[in-house]
Order: C-alpha cells, then structure tokens, then sequence
C-alpha cells in the first residue's frame, strides 16, 4: 500500500486534487471529514465533548454547535488542551481504521490540512502539496467564500509559512491557474508517479538511473534532508545517524540524479535486521554487488582489510525520486570516507573540479554501453583511478584541517 499525505494552506484547492485522485481510484482519508464524523449526534466523541464542556455546545437538534464550541475550547491552554485529548485518539483510530481497510495495492490519500505544522511527512512514501500565493488565496477566499479578509489573512498566518510547505513537499502541484490545470496535474502525478510507485513497493523494485552526469540541483539538499528523515523514522534507534553523502551532497557539483544516503549502525547484523523494515517502507535491498567483489585498495593494514569494507546497498522504490542507500558501520574505512569525501570536495574547489572532469568522462564512457549494467560498470570503472588516488588525497586534507566526521 502506497500512502500519501495531501495538503496546502486554506484556499489553496487541495480538495479539488482530492477528488481528481479519488476519481482515478485513489482511497482518500480526509482529516476533516473524519473530525467531523466522529462528532455527529449519537457519537462517544460527541458524549464526551458534552461531559467536557457542557450542553451549551449543542444545537436544538442536538447536533454540535462548533462556533459555541469554539468560544469554549479555545479560550484557554488548558481547555483547548482538554479538546484535544478527547478528539485526537478518536480521529487517529478512525484514520488507521480506513487506511488498513484500503486494499494492499492501494494508493491510500490522506487529505490533512496541518500536515506541515504537524512535522507528519517523514510517515508518508511522498507528500504532495498544493501551492498557490498568499494574495491569491486571500482573494478566493473573500470573493468565493464570503470570509472577511482580515479573517482569512489571520487563518493564513495561523498555518505554515510557503517556504515550510515546499521544504516539505516531495511533489508541489501549482494551482495558480485555471482549474482545468491543476486537474491535468493531478491526473499526470497518479498515472506517471503514484501507479508505478505502489507497484515498485509492492514488488521491491528499485528504480534505476542511467550514469548521466546532470547540472547540479540547488532542490537535492531538501531532497536528502527529506529521505534522511523518513529513514530516521522507518530505521528507529537502530542507527547511530543517517547522512546525506555522494556527489548529490556537494552543492554546486553536477552528479548522476541520485540520492545517496549512508546509514551508519554497529555491526552488519543490525544492517541486515533493517532489510525489512526498509523495504516495506519503498527502500528494496539490491543484490549486495560488493559482497563478493574485489574491495577497494585504499590505504593500508586495517584499512586494506576487504572484510571492513563490507556494507548492505538498498534502493529507492519511487520513480520520481531514485535513491541509493548504503548501511555501513560505525567507523570502518567506507563509512568514515563517505562522509569525508563530502566534505572534502565540499570545501576544496580544485578537488572538485577534477572529480567534475573525471565524472564527465566517465558519463560520456557509460553512454557508449547500451546495456544498463554494462553502462554502470563501465562508469564505475571509469572513476575507480580517481577514487584511489582521491582517497589518500582527502585523508591528507583531513589531518591538515583536523576533520572530524562529527554526528
């Protein structure tokens, strides 16, 4: 089951992305439907609303009267406090009741407002937010909702800034234009991404990117700072950090458009206790292509021991964002030279500058192998001399400088 989080600011249209999702077959779990479900006349959630705050929230029906309500709820900490502990357990049951009743192969949507403000992202395969303008939502919203504007500036200024929104999105859906775009928006985002992410995770199929070398991304950074965080929170405390590493890390250097993430842990056997669990969260374990092949010959003793540079490689299962994972451990040569190469070759423009030269070679020897993986051998060959050489290199950098890999 592909799970996605939905949202925008009020005014934004999100609902209109909702329904376009619905219509294609997503299961959409709305946080706002759900809220209001769980307080209709004969509900628990509304007995208990009553318990707390009196019959005067009620209407003659006996239905709730949410403006009276709101005089109450809100006028201290503690009552909204009160409000929310009586309503929270009850829309997050109702919410794992629809999600685990969508089918396995189901693109679950789940529509919520606060999302952002609620740091919620790292717990979905993608969020998807609807952009528009705070002008142009305050426009919609006093000419095609009737609210006051200085009512729909103050709901504006109450949710998450557009900066925080696009930190968190993984897809931005511009709804600036007129309605028919945004739709064709929607529609191009289930078919082209959504579809064939549900069956990547369903099948632990990882995406594969050709070795091309692309124009440096300013957007990898939050992309990396993003699937650090959704690793985090799938990995537990297993891990002693997670890292953003690899040419993607290194701002300004163009690279192949793949994320690379390092995962650090004590030792191979909590490497491979995480197999599982990334893989049912979209992150399908590779066939451990360094298992068995020739280690690398950098550096002596230790440090030439091929053993300690074992790791577990996994993939990324969304098409629209490929990722490359590493589990590596604690202090062992590869571990400790992937973050330093980052930080190397962030600092030291001329290194970087040849590893530039040497990728772009690289890139142009990969293109005159038509098979994929005869393509990413012929890369991987092709920089092998560099890294040799680089690795001695950094290292010299290091002890100058007094790097240290720091947490």
């Amino acid at each position: 089951m592909l799970r996605v989080g939905l949202t925008g600011g009020i005014g934004a249209g999100k609902s209109t992305v909702s329904k376009v999702l619905a219509e294609m077959g997503a299961v959409i779990v709305d946080a706002d439907l759900i809220a209001r479900e769980v307080v209709e006349p004969g509900t628990p959630g509304l007995a208990a609303l009553v318990d707390a705050f009196g019959d005067g929230i009620l209407h003659d029906d006996g239905s709730l009267n949410r403006p009276a309500l709101a005089e109450k709820a809100f006028g201290t900490d503690d009552s909204r406090m009160l409000l929310n502990s009586i309503l929270h357990p009850l829309i997050g049951a109702r919410t794992v009741e629809l999600v685990e009743g969508a089918p396995a192969d189901g693109i679950v949507v789940q529509d919520i407002p606060l999302l952002v403000e609620g740091r919620m992202g790292p717990a979905f395969n993608l969020v998807v937010v609807v952009y528009v303008d705070e002008e142009e939502r305050v426009r919609r919203l006093v000419e095609l909702r009737g609210m006051p504007e200085a009512d729909a500036r103050a709901r504006i200024a109450a949710q998450a800034t557009d900066p925080q929104r696009r930190a968190a999105a993984d897809v931005l859906l511009d709804n600036s234009g007129a309605p028919e775009l945004i739709e064709e928006q929607a529609r191009a985002l289930f078919t082209e991404r959504l579809v064939p992410f549900e069956a990547n995770l369903r099948t632990a199929t990882a995406v594969s990117v050709p070795p091309i070398v692309r124009p440096s991304d300013p957007d990898w950074a939050a992309q990396g700072r993003r699937l650090v965080e959704r690793l985090r929170l799938v990995c537990g405390d297993v891990p002693t950090r997670i890292d953003h590493v690899g040419s993607t890390a290194v701002p300004g250097l163009d690279a192949r458009d793949l994320i690379d993430v390092q995962i650090t842990v004590k030792d191979l056997a909590a490497a491979d206790a995480l197999a599982g669990p990334l893989a049912a969260a979209g992150f399908p374990r590779l066939d451990d292509e360094n298992r068995d092949a020739p280690k690398p010959a950098y550096g002596v003793g230790g440090e030439g021991d091929p053993a300690l540079w074992d790791k577990r490689t996994h993939g990324g299962a969304d098409p629209g964002r490929p990722a490359h994972i590493s589990i590596r451990v604690e202090d062992w040569p590869g571990q400790q030279f992937a973050l330093l190469l980052r930080d190397w070759l962030t600092a030291d423009a001329q290194a970087r500058a040849e590893f530039l030269e040497v990728k772009r070679a690289a890139s142009a020897t990969a293109a005159e192998n038509a098979h994929e993986a005869d393509a990413d051998a012929a890369y991987a060959d092709a920089v092998a001399p560099w890294f040799d050489q680089g690795y001695q290199r950094a290292w010299a950098w290091a002890e100058a400088t007094g790097w240290t890999s720091g947490d």
